[in-house]
C-alpha cells in the first residue's frame, strides 16, 4: 500500500532560488515551510537561513564584535583586513530603530575562538558560567513563496518576518499556519541565548503580518494550533524540551481561551522504545479532520538521528485521546536531497494543503536535510488504514 508519493524529481525550492536579504549574506538553506491555500494560490512561508559571505573582504564601514560579554558590542572594524583574516557573523542590531539583522566580523586570530563548526562561533572566555559562549554564524528569517500549481514557486525578494527583538537574536524558524476565525495564525520558533520560545503572528493574505509576541516560555518548539475550538478553548500540540531527569522530548497538548496564555498541559505522544520514533517526537503540519478523527502528520526521530514522518489519529471531540498511531513511517529519507545536506537523513514537515474537496489526499511540504523544500502527496485513506489502534492504557509508552 503506497502511503505517499514524492512530487517532482527533486527539491521544489533550493537556496539558489532565494535572493539573500543583504548583499553581505548568502542563502545556506531554505526549508521547513508552513503551507496555506489562499484564493487560487498555494502559499509557503519558508524558513530561510543565511550566513555572511566568506569570499569578499569586509565592506567599508564594517563593524567588529566584542565577544564574551552579556551582550554583543559592535565597534568599527580596522580597515585593510582581507576576507581570509576574519569570520563573519550575523547578529541582531538592537541599537537600530527598528532593530535589524546585520553582519559583524571577528578576527580569526582572536584568542579563544573555536571555528571547528561552521554553523557556530565558539568563544572560550568572558562572563559565561560554562566557560564558553556559542554564537550563530548564520540566522533564519521567514519568507513567502507563491504558486498556482503547488509545484513551481515564485519566492518573494525580501523577508516577510525577521528577528525583531532580543528573544529573537538568533533567528526565527519553522512556522506553521492554521486558519482560525478567518485569519491565518502562524506559530514559529524564536531563538536567543535565553532559550527557545514560541511566538505567534496573524495574517489574512501573507503580505501584512501582525506579531503577537512570545506565547510559550523556553524551551518550547514544534507548536501547532488546531483550526477549531474544543468546548470554547483553543488547542495546540506542543513540544517541551526538559533538561532534567530522562530529557524526554515528545508531543504534548495544551489549551487556551485567547491563543496567548496556555494551560492544561499534558503528554500526548511520547517517543516509543524500539520504534522508528524512539528518540523524540514533534508535531508537523496542522491537524486536519477526517471521518475518523483528527489526523496529525508528525516527525519521529530514531537513535540514528533519522527524521521520518508518521501519523497520529486523535479523537474528533477530545484531541487529548490518541486513537491510533503509525507502526512504521509514512515517508522516510531516501532521495539524495533528503539524505545529504546540513542535517542528513531528515524529512521535517511543517505544512500541507488539501488536494480535493473530500480530504482524500493532501500535499505535504517538508524540509529535506535542513537544506531544501520537498513535497509529497499523501493518501489519507491509505494512511488511516495503515494506523494501529492505541489502547487507552498504552497511549504514552508502547509500540
Amino acid at each position: 500500500m503506497k502511503l505517499a508519493a514524492r512530487v517532482g524529481r527533486g527539491p521544489l525550492i533550493r537556496p539558489a532560488d532565494v535572493l539573500p536579504s543583504l548583499p553581505e549574506l548568502e542563502v545556506v538553506s531554505v526549508f521547513n515551510p508552513a503551507a496555506a491555500r489562499v484564493g487560487d494560490e498555494i502559499v509557503l512561508l519558508l524558513r530561510v537561513s543565511e550566513r555572511p559571505r566568506s569570499d569578499v573582504a569586509p565592506p567599508a564601514g564594517a563593524v567588529t564584535l566584542e565577544l564574551g560579554g552579556p551582550r554583543l558590542v559592535a565597534r568599527p572594524l580596522p580597515p585593510g583586513l582581507r576576507a581570509e583574516d576574519v569570520v563573519g557573523m550575523t547578529f541582531l542590531d538592537v541599537q537600530a530603530r527598528p532593530p535589524r539583522v546585520a553582519v559583524g566580523y571577528v578576527r580569526r586570530d582572536t584568542p579563544g575562538l573555536d571555528l571547528s563548526d561552521r554553523r557556530t562561533i565558539r568563544f572560550k572566555g568572558g562572563v559565561s558560567l560554562t566557560g564558553s559562549e556559542d554564537y550563530l554564524s548564520q540566522m533564519s528569517h521567514l519568507r513567502v513563496a507563491r504558486s498556482r500549481d503547488g509545484v513551481h514557486f515564485s519566492v518573494d525578494r525580501g523577508p516577510a518576518l525577521t528577528p525583531s527583538y532580543l528573544l529573537e537574536e538568533y533567528g526565527i524558524e519553522d512556522p506553521r499556519a492554521a486558519r482560525i476565525d478567518g485569519a491565518w495564525h502562524v506559530t514559529y520558533v524564536s531563538v536567543s541565548r535565553l532559550g527557545i520560545t514560541t511566538s505567534l503572528a496573524t495574517t489574512r493574505d501573507f503580505v501584512a503580518f501582525e506579531r503577537r509576541g512570545v506565547v510559550l516560555h523556553p524551551d518550547q518548539k514544534d507548536v501547532v494550533l488546531f483550526p477549531e475550538r474544543f468546548g470554547g478553548r483553543y488547542a495546540a500540540l506542543t513540544r517541551p524540551m526538559p533538561q532534567s531527569f530522562a530529557r524526554v522530548f515528545g508531543i504534548w497538548i495544551a489549551f487556551s481561551t485567547d491563543l496567548v496564555s496556555w494551560g492544561d498541559h499534558r503528554p500526548l505522544a511520547l517517543p516509543r522504545p524500539g520504534c522508528w520514533d524512539s528518540a523524540r517526537t514533534g508535531a508537523g503540519s496542522v491537524p486536519f479532520r477526517t471521518p475518523r478523527g483528527w489526523l496529525e502528520l508528525y516527525h519521529g526521530v530514531d537513535h540514528d538521528s533519522r527524521y521520518a514522518m508518521g501519523a497520529l489519529l486523535l479523537d474528533g471531540a477530545d484531541p487529548r485521546r490518541v486513537i491510533a498511531r503509525s507502526p512504521e513511517p509514512i515517508l522516510v529519507p531516501q532521495e539524495p536531497f533528503e539524505r545529504e545536506g546540513v542535517n542528513a537523513d531528515t524529512i521535517f514537515a511543517c505544512g500541507h494543503v488539501p488536494l480535493d474537496d473530500h480530504g482524500g489526499k493532501v500535499r505535504v511540504y517538508y524540509g529535506a536535510a535542513d537544506s531544501v523544500v520537498g513535497a509529497a502527496d499523501v493518501d489519507v485513506t491509505a494512511v488511516l488504514a495503515h494506523l494501529e489502534p492505541v489502547p487507552d492504557a498504552e497511549q504514552l509508552a508502547l509500540c
